[in-house]
């Protein structure tokens, strides 16, 4: 099946890339032509391990081709679908200026029935919106020929994004017609993952629902962690009897420093400015957001109560991107770490795989390190932020030797105490210390 891809964002070229591994001919379309010919010789706008390698390899066999000329995507493809970015407006709504101009431009251009198939998150309605616009481009040109408007959400993990493409738990499709459910139905043939077909505006919800509500399980565990913190327990433990019950599960119930990335911080910002529209509170997702808004604030709290001020003091962040293999540093914590640390007027070295260059552009007075031991050397203090498998796996018993004092402040929980206190760390996690006795 010939299918045109609208957008080279993340979504949009890891999309392209899945269809061309399930052997249809994609054309991927963009107007940023620097990007566009960047991705004609491979090299991706973003990080995702083993992504490059797919794209070269499906560009050499045909399946998949990219252009800045969105009249060819549209007149070649049977199915486009639309992957601009819907960024969050100052009130937090969704924008869709560019979902917008997108579905005018398919008006203006398409020659034939079409299924446009929204992947872009977009809120409940949009794709009614969509079907009023296309249909006044047609009737600006006297054209009546029919068309069908599909949702297919999508659900990627960033740094896992191809393995969750090409083989997904769920296919959601919302859909109002029979050619529309069989043109669908025939692009996910070799994808044995549950089929959910419902209607556009279920499709649309269900995306932001199931970000709310894991944003939601984040921020529970996050808010528990403050009390078991006070109260003695250790969220570890408590989290893990917790996930043991097959109604909980173990996933996402990890304490922290709070979630970041596109999708989280948008997208739920964006359900509770729909819900406000609608003058429906959601009190539950409001609170889940305030926590992850605080999660930071509160863990530096916990730094200042043990070292005092941090004037004057070197203090190394490890890791800057959101999570793990990935460079996105969008709505990272630890760009709030690094604000709140300069506020204090601290010295901040910094180390990370992937982010650095993307950071470096917001705080450019950070020192960045080229590799993690140059960043700890005489440091009085260690955040960690990211839990790249490269700053676990540290010699930690060199870098003791490296710093200056031994603090050491695990934001991720990912190191395991006993053994870091072993070595000599003052180290404090996320909820599991308990009632101050950080040493």
């Amino acid at each position: 099946m010939d299918v045109a891809v609208i957008g080279t964002g993340y979504v949009g070229t890891t999309t392209s890339i899945a269809f061309a591994a399930w052997d249809h001919k994609v054309i991927a379309v963009d107007s940023d032509q620097m990007k566009i010919a960047r991705l004609n010789q491979s090299i991706l706008p973003f990080y995702e391990e083993g992504l490059e390698r797919r794209l070269e390899r499906y560009r050499e066999s045909g399946n998949l081709s990219f252009t800045d000329d969105l009249e060819q995507g549209i007149t070649r493809s049977d199915v486009l679908f639309i992957a601009v970015g819907t960024p969050s407006s100052p009130d937090g709504s969704a924008d869709l200026s560019y979902v917008e101009m997108v579905a005018r431009q398919i008006g203006q251009m398409m020659d034939k029935y079409k299924v446009i198939v929204t992947k872009s998150t977009v809120p409940v309605g949009t794709g009614d919106k969509i079907k009023s616009i296309i249909t006044d481009e047609l009737k600006r040109r006297n054209l009546s020929f029919s068309f069908d408007i599909v949702s297919n959400p999508e659900f990627l993990r960033e740094g896992r994004a191809l393995y969750d493409a090409l083989h997904p738990e769920r296919v959601v499709i919302g859909c109002e017609t029979e050619t529309a459910r069989k043109t669908m139905a025939a692009l996910y043939e070799k994808i044995e993952a549950p089929m959910l077909y419902t209607t556009i505006r279920d499709a649309e919800m269900i995306k932001y629902a199931a970000n709310a509500f894991l944003a939601t399980k984040i921020s529970f565990v996050n808010e528990l962690a403050r009390l078991c913190d006070k109260m003695g327990t250790n969220i570890m433990k408590v989290a893990e009897g917790m996930g043991l019950d097959s109604r909980i599960g173990p996933q996402f119930l990890r304490a922290g420093i709070g979630y970041g990335g596109s999708c989280f911080p948008k997208d739920t910002a964006a359900l509770l400015n729909l819900a406000k529209e609608q003058e429906t509170m959601l009190p539950v997702l409001q609170a889940a957001s305030d926590v992850n808004r605080t999660q930071v604030s509160w863990f530096m709290e916990r730094i200042h109560h043990i070292m005092g001020s941090l004037a004057g003091k070197k203090v190394t962040l490890l890791g800057l991107t959101f999570k793990p293999e990935t460079d996105d540093v969008r709505e990272a914590p630890s760009l709030k770490i690094i604000e709140q640390l300069l506020q204090n007027k601290a010295i901040v070295s910094t180390y990370d795989p992937q982010g650095m260059e993307n950071v470096k552009k917001i705080y450019p007075q950070v020192a960045y390190k080229p590799t993690p031991y140059e960043a700890l050397e005489g440091a009085d203090a260690i955040i960690l932020a990211t839990e790249w498998r490269e700053i676990l796996d540290l010699d930690w018993t060199k870098v003791k030797d490296l710093i200056a004092q031994p603090y050491l402040f695990d934001g991720r929980n990912a190191l395991v105490p006993s053994v870091m206190r072993n070595l000599g760390y003052c180290y404090v996690g996320v909820g599991i210390d308990g009632r101050g006795d950080y040493h």
